[in-house]
């Protein structure tokens, strides 16, 4: 859970950061929910990894998870102070934004970029109440991450949006562009934070060994997702997707320990 993490290394008391990682995960299975509801007719057949399709969930059970995850988060943000709910719920509807309109889009990259940022600015003013300086620089690398993290999910449905003829920042880049497009933000992130760390000095051993652990799960994702089967690209996003958390948590975390 990366926000109770975050909420840890900001200073937060262990109960506090696992209301706020609690949270965080009902405003995800939120958006989940309504992105497989979404997605239910066109997965038909095709996604049996999803629950709606393997008939695992049925629609009226989907909704049902929806709107107690957007009431969990709430209801759980809210005890940290209405600034930390605002910022929780304004996550959720970037969320909602690409279920609903930007999915299968050209901007289908958006909400990932407004979104992501907002994953350390919930569990630090949550945990603080307000943001240290070092965010001026965690927030637009947050972005660009959430941009390559967009292209990478973009390009897992490459083949299938291409069928249903639906437009994505994959399908209009290609293939081979979608992926160097995605490896270049996300390797460009992790340099730069490397790079700051190392500029700041002065982080313990535990966080630069996070950041190294974190910097090669992207480039294993980076090199996975490279071509080959679609099965391998939607593993290849998540196994980046890991690995820039535990980027962004070693790397805030350091710099609070220091």
């Amino acid at each position: 859970m990366l926000t109770a993490g975050l909420a840890l290394a900001a200073g937060a008391p262990v109960p506090a950061a696992v209301r706020l990682g609690v949270a965080m995960v009902g405003f995800q299975f939120s958006i989940g929910a309504l992105n497989d509801l979404r997605d239910a007719p066109a997965d038909a057949g095709q996604k049996l990894r999803k629950p709606i399709p393997l008939a695992l969930v049925g629609v009226g059970e989907a909704w049902v998870v929806w709107a107690a995850g957007l009431a969990a988060g709430a209801l759980l943000s809210a005890q940290a102070g209405p600034a930390t709910l605002a910022i929780g719920l304004a996550g959720a509807s970037a969320g909602y934004l690409y279920d609903l309109r930007l999915k299968g889009t050209a901007l289908s990259w958006l909400p990932f970029a407004l979104g992501i940022p907002l994953l350390p600015v919930f569990a630090w003013v949550g945990a603080t109440g307000g943001l240290p300086g070092v965010f001026v620089l965690v927030l637009p690398l947050a972005a660009l991450a959430g941009s390559g993290l967009a292209v990478a999910n973009a390009l897992g449905d490459l083949e299938r949006d291409q069928a249903a003829g639906v437009s994505s920042i994959a399908t209009r880049l290609g293939l081979s562009r979608a992926w160097q497009a995605h490896a270049l933000l996300l390797l460009g992130v992790v340099v730069a934070a490397v790079g700051l760390a190392g500029v700041g000095g002065g982080l313990a051993p535990l966080a630069v060994a996070g950041m190294v652990a974190g910097s090669a799960l992207v480039l294993a994702g980076v090199a996975t997702g490279r071509g080959g089967h679609p099965g391998r690209r939607e593993l290849a996003w998540e196994v980046e997707a890991a690995g820039i958390g535990l980027v962004a948590l070693a790397w805030l975390a350091g710099v609070a320990a220091a």
